[in-house]
């Protein structure tokens, strides 16, 4: 079904792009009115908050734009009118490039003609074999009813594997992203090029010391397994430090409701492993957390938040969020699952 969605609103994007020329061209590009910067667009936060640091103090050669900064989770997110006017004019566009980007090929295919001079940064086709295939959990529900799609139309697509978009949530991964991130700042301002492979040392350095933290507190933490009575978008993280993982969902999950058989199960699993606390994602109401913790012997595990960074609002960043600072509190929350 959110397939079917998403190829509905692909084919009525390209059709909006390609009747509206006068509006995609008649603007300028970006760069041109505003004294020689470059437009930067990000869709997610943890783009936008990498390209920020990777620029440094040459941030001012650039106009940085962030589309999801209302709170619109990544898979609900629909490209308004003037954000496509953005992805048209501008000199340098990252997009995660997982399924719920299905949108995005048809806005580029259709303006390549007006902007040849884009670059375009594809974070999964940048990680390349790192991606890996959305896979099921045990336990968990299952994703709509098959048959409600089998028409001719999806016929032989049913069954396609489905890449894991969460990418960013490996500390690993964003150490591959910023790099060539920082090489293609390097290539379009080849004159600043020392300056953007110095904030990408000081950058990494800091991925890796917090990759070194995560791995310590797996290595000194009593348990190895982590239940989310929510969705699942944490599985890059979970396999970098060989982490067992439980949810009610997968991560791309459009489910809201967990069944009876899967609140049961997730309870079960708590009991069995004596797990001090029970995970949930912002923007959660935490509302099937409640029901799992409600349905173990002891009803006394912690709620937890992990933060996904798929919903980071703008004002998030206005007061002070970060990447790192993110992952630092998700860090914490993960010490304490695993005690």
């Amino acid at each position: 079904m959110m397939k079917n969605i998403k190829k509905i609103i692909s084919a009525l994007l390209a059709l909006f792009l390609m009747s509206a020329p006068v509006l995609l061209t008649g603007c300028g590009r970006q760069t041109a009115g505003d004294e020689g910067r470059w437009s930067i667009v990000t869709t997610i936060f943890p783009e936008y908050d990498w390209v920020k640091n990777l620029l440094g103090e040459k941030a001012d050669r650039a106009t940085l734009t962030m589309l999801l900064d209302s709170g619109v989770d990544l898979h609900s997110y629909q490209p308004t009118v003037e954000d496509l006017v953005k992805i048209a004019n501008c000199d340098l566009f990252l997009y995660v490039g997982g399924e719920s980007d299905g949108w995005v090929e048809d806005a580029l295919k259709n303006t390549a003609d007006r902007n040849k001079d884009r670059k375009v940064l594809n974070l999964l086709e940048i990680l390349g074999d790192q991606v890996k295939n959305e896979e099921p959990i045990e336990g968990a529900e299952e994703e709509g009813d098959p048959a409600s799609s089998g028409n001719e139309e999806d016929h032989g697509h049913e069954h396609e594997d489905e890449k894991d978009e969460h990418v960013w949530l490996s500390l690993r991964n964003a150490r591959i992203c910023c790099e060539a991130i920082a090489e293609q700042l390097s290539a379009m301002d080849s004159e600043n090029q020392k300056v953007y492979a110095e904030n990408l040392r000081t950058y990494t350095e800091k991925l890796s010391a917090l990759d070194r933290k995560y791995s310590e507190a797996v290595r000194t933490g009593s348990r190895k397994t982590l239940l989310f009575g929510d969705r699942f978008p944490f599985r890059y993280l979970t396999e970098d430090y060989g982490l067992e993982y439980y949810a009610a969902f997968s991560g791309c999950s459009a489910e809201t409701e967990a069944s009876f058989a899967t609140v049961t199960f997730l309870a079960g699993k708590v009991d069995e492993l004596n797990l001090p606390c029970v995970l949930t994602i912002q923007g959660s109401t935490h509302k099937i957390a409640q029901t799992v913790v409600n349905n173990t012997t002891t009803k006394d595990q912690k709620i937890l938040l992990m933060d996904s960074m798929q919903s980071t609002t703008w004002e998030d960043v206005k007061n002070g969020a970060s990447y790192l600072s993110i992952m630092e509190k998700n860090l914490e929350a993960l010490k304490t699952a695993l005690q």
